[in-house]
């Protein structure tokens, strides 16, 4: 029998961990889940941090993970140990939703640790579908983003898309010759210039306000979501050694106080200033991206 085989039977048979707990999250239990009634049961959730227990440091992927020495499978297994002893401390304290959360994340933590310590074979065929569903993320925001820009007329639509469109180029290449993981790295920058730049097209006019916002909570978190995308976008810049001068590093850490200072209004409840202090902040970011060298709209 294979080692991909050998490897999904014994997390199948790991002390039936997958059938007796719910799917992985990562987040706690939704404000929607506990209105419908959803309830975390103690004892379930006591055997099921004894059987994740076991599936860290007894099952065949465990061994596995230890026999591959890599790196990245032993860091993310550390961190999924973590996270269950956290779990086991919340469940000690009475805290069963943070309990169940951190053991969900124990948990999907340790798939990925599964996933670095697998087969050469098989980690190259999830590159290669990451990469081609990247891909198609990719085409469908640059569509968009063509058709929005139409919309407004907006200017420095032509530069952002050669930047997406470089992009694709390059990974293709990369793709073609079997360099899936360098292919995805190429493709995620022009992931993040395409959102990037539809979201900042979308921002501040009409388009924005036609996603009708049922709170200033639901537009601040569109609001958290596009200061993300952003911030992404500034890593990968840093990352590529393009994002070192003085004025971007000036228009960073502008755009870095603006957002903690967005945070503190958010924790407040202040909606209405998060919201203006995350734009401000996004602001900054633009001009830092722009000022690297990548020109997107905003």
């Amino acid at each position: 029998m294979n080692k991909p085989m050998v490897l999904l039977i014994s997390l199948l048979a790991c002390g039936g961990v997958l059938a007796q707990t719910p799917p992985p999250a990562s987040t706690p239990e939704s404000a929607a889940s506990r209105l419908a009634g959803n309830k975390i049961d103690k004892v379930q959730l006591t055997s099921n941090l004894d059987s994740v227990g076991k599936l860290l440091e007894s099952s065949s992927a465990a061994r596995q993970i230890d026999s591959s020495k890599a790196p990245e499978a032993m860091q993310r297994r550390d961190r999924a140990r973590e996270l269950h002893v956290a779990a086991k401390t919340a469940l000690d304290q009475g805290n069963l939703e943070k309990a169940s959360a951190l053991l969900a994340e124990s948990r999907s933590t340790f798939f990925d640790a599964v996933r670095f310590a697998a087969p050469e074979e098989v980690s190259a065929k999830k590159l290669e579908n990451d990469y081609l569903l990247r891909l198609e993320s990719v085409q469908a925001l640059l569509g968009a983003y063509k058709r929005v820009s139409d919309e407004k007329s907006a200017k420095g639509v032509s530069e952002t898309v050669a930047q997406i469109e470089k992009s694709m180029a390059a990974a293709a290449v990369l793709a073609h010759e079997r360099k899936f993981k360098e292919a995805r790295a190429e493709i995620d920058r022009g992931y993040l210039v395409a959102k990037a730049g539809l979201t900042s097209l979308r921002s501040g006019d009409t388009l924005v306000r036609s996603l009708n916002f049922a709170t200033k909570e639901e537009e601040y978190h569109y609001e958290i979501d596009r200061n993300n995308t952003h911030q992404m976008l500034i890593k990968v810049l840093v990352d590529d050694k393009k994002a070192s001068g003085e004025m971007v590093q000036a228009y960073l850490s502008k755009g870095q106080a603006l957002r903690i200072k967005a945070d503190d209004a958010a924790s407040r409840k202040a909606y209405d200033e998060a919201v203006k202090l995350l734009e401000e902040s996004t602001a900054e970011l633009v001009r830092a991206i722009r000022n690297a060298g990548i020109y997107i709209p905003g």
